[in-house]
């Protein structure tokens, strides 16, 4: 009782009637002011902290392959993300197209030449005889012939001359009429007085194409070959004669005139232009061309229509002329089989 009676000193007033601030004034001001203050500020310190981290992981996570809000290519086989390919605006290497040079156009996409001919294609070249030998012509899709082409045909199969630049001595035995390409290939022989010239035409289908005119070029005229005649028959005949188409190669303009052939005096009528081939229905073309004065380079050449369509077909030796060259005037020789020789025939 006597704590509670202690009387407790009464502070003055100063002239303003205010009291001094003391001690217990400080302790007296409310502590939940200072510690709100105090969490606002650790609030906002953290704030600052959890949204710099979020932008962050979320910088992260854009960048990352794993992210939902991106698609994400396959992962290797080490478990690491394969490198970052270009864009589709990148720039295109120059050895991704085919000429070195950058091009705007993708390599999938490049355009390529067209596989069709036109309805009125170009001359084209035939596989002819001559020294090469015989062979299928095959003309552009647009063309709707086919030709197959031989040059070194023996009369009755047996009767040809070759002008050669040798000796006898130097000379193999004659061959047999399926080996004569290879054989004149050998010997450089150019074809004597004659060139027998078979093109088999067909059609590349069941519609029917019109062969129109057959022609004649002749596109180099020289002085007769200077060297020795060589013949395959060796006196040999037959009773078989094909029609032909004859060609004068000494005239001023060559041409291929149809004649009748015969057969053991039944007639065989010629081939007489416009003529009608196709798939099925083929025609052979013979072409007898001779000269007694020149070397003479030429080729023929084959008109054709077919419907609203038409054109030309060269018909030559492997894409050159074929060659024929006089035998007047030379020495000739024949090879006797018994004597395994040549012989200069009387």
């Amino acid at each position: 009782m006597a704590g509670r009676g202690a009387l407790r000193p009464v502070p003055t007033v100063d002239g303003a009637g205010r009291r001094p601030v003391g001690l217990r004034g400080w302790r007296s001001r409310p502590w939940g002011l200072v510690l709100g203050a105090a969490a606002a500020a650790v609030l906002a310190l953290t704030a600052v902290e959890v949204r710099s981290t979020t932008g962050g992981e979320q910088e992260d996570a854009a960048k990352s392959p794993s992210s939902p809000s991106s698609p994400a290519p396959s992962a290797t086989a080490s478990g690491a993300a394969p490198p970052a390919r270009p864009t589709a605006r990148g720039r295109l290497k120059k050895d991704d197209t085919a000429d070195g040079h950058e091009s705007a156009s993708p390599r999938g996409g490049e355009r390529r030449g067209d596989a069709s001919a036109s309805a009125s294609p170009k001359k084209g070249g035939s596989s002819g005889g001559g020294s090469g030998g015989g062979g299928d012509d095959k003309p552009g899709s647009g063309t709707p012939l086919t030709i197959s082409t031989r040059s070194h045909v023996w009369e009755n199969g047996c009767g040809h001359r070759y002008l050669i630049d040798r000796p006898p001595s130097q000379v193999a035995p004659p061959p047999v009429e399926q080996d004569a390409a290879a054989w004149a290939s050998a010997h450089g022989a150019v074809h004597g007085g004659t060139t027998n010239v078979e093109t088999t035409v067909k059609g590349r289908s069941e519609s029917a194409v019109v062969l129109q005119a057959l022609h004649v070029r002749v596109v180099g005229r020289r002085a007769p070959l200077s060297w020795s005649s060589f013949a395959m028959d060796n006196g040999c005949g037959g009773s078989l004669t094909p029609r032909a188409f004859s060609v004068t190669l000494d005239a001023a303009r060559p041409l291929a005139v149809p004649t009748d052939g015969n057969d053991a005096g039944e007639p065989i009528p010629a081939v007489r232009f416009p003529y009608r081939v196709s798939d099925t229905d083929p025609e052979v073309l013979l072409v007898n061309a001779r000269t007694s004065g020149c070397d003479c380079s030429w080729y023929l050449e084959l008109d054709w229509t077919s419907g609203d369509r038409e054109g030309t077909i060269r018909i030559d030796d492997h894409g050159a002329p074929f060659r024929t060259s006089s035998v007047r005037g030379r020495p000739e020789y024949g090879y006797q089989f018994e004597e395994q020789v040549w012989r200069r025939n009387d």
